[in-house]
């Protein structure tokens, strides 16, 4: 009896075993699967929102594998990816990451497509946490506003009239909703600033060594988190049915 006892023991133990292996390995196998299919889609992305911002340059490389990590505190942060548009060994314009701090709901991160003569090629979302409605005009796929930034320079509007025109700006802002519009237009200025203040290194970065792709991290909007504290007060959007009025907001 005791044998039978223990023989059943190793059996179950045995078959416990296999059931485990079986099943780590079919998770593993998913998961590597899912990995791969997901830095696809990245990648993938990441070459779109490149082709986006930089609309209309005749280059002939392959810019989501030329690329460099750019700091400072104009671009809103540290080791941000740029990428590079070539004809032959020349630059001839880049894709720019930055963030803006200071929208609505949190941080709004850009890709900003700049000409090697300083105009604005062209200007995508790639993550946002604005308030759905209200902020999100900013993305590309609900509004034209974004399209507002193609071909303008530091010259174009001059520099101090980079604003929205509540502020005495040239940029139009959301009716509605100011902060967030301001704070994408604070960003976009001050890409251009950074790349007029650094344009010869910029212009002069070497092709890379190798084809190793950056994808862009941020791809997508987040959802408001609704245990963030709310940041200022914007203005609602009028709504059809009658509402109390609401106290204007900066």
């Amino acid at each position: 009896m005791a044998r039978i006892v223990v023989r059943d023991m190793v059996i179950t133990t045995l078959l416990l075993g296999l059931f485990a292996a079986t099943g780590t390995g079919i998770v593993a196998w998913v998961h590597s699967g899912t990995e791969a299919r997901i830095a696809e889609n990245r990648v993938a992305m990441t070459r779109l929102r490149i082709t986006q911002v930089l609309e209309g340059l005749d280059h002939d490389n392959e810019p989501v594998t030329d690329h460099a990590l750019l700091s400072d505190p104009r671009l809103g942060g540290e080791n941000l990816p740029a990428w590079f548009a070539r004809r032959g060994d020349e630059v001839i314009g880049l894709a720019l990451s930055a963030i803006a701090p200071n929208g609505y709901s949190g941080n709004i991160h850009l890709l900003i497509g700049i000409s090697a003569d300083g105009h604005v090629l062209g200007v995508r979302v790639t993550q946002h946490r604005e308030t759905p409605g209200l902020g999100d005009d900013i993305e590309a796929d609900r509004s034209d506003w974004i399209h507002g930034f193609r071909s303008r320079s530091l010259g174009d509007p001059p520099i101090e009239r980079w604003g929205v025109r509540k502020d005495g700006g040239a940029f139009d802002q959301f009716t509605g909703a100011t902060i967030t519009p301001r704070a994408v237009v604070q960003a976009v200025r001050n890409a251009l600033v950074y790349f007029q203040e650094n344009a010869e290194a910029l212009l002069a970065t070497p092709p890379p060594v190798g084809d190793e792709v950056l994808p862009i991290e941020a791809l997508s909007p987040e959802i408001p988190d609704p245990t963030t504290p709310p940041g200022p007060v914007q203005e609602p959007r009028p709504v059809p049915v009658p509402a109390p009025p609401v106290e204007a907001t900066p």
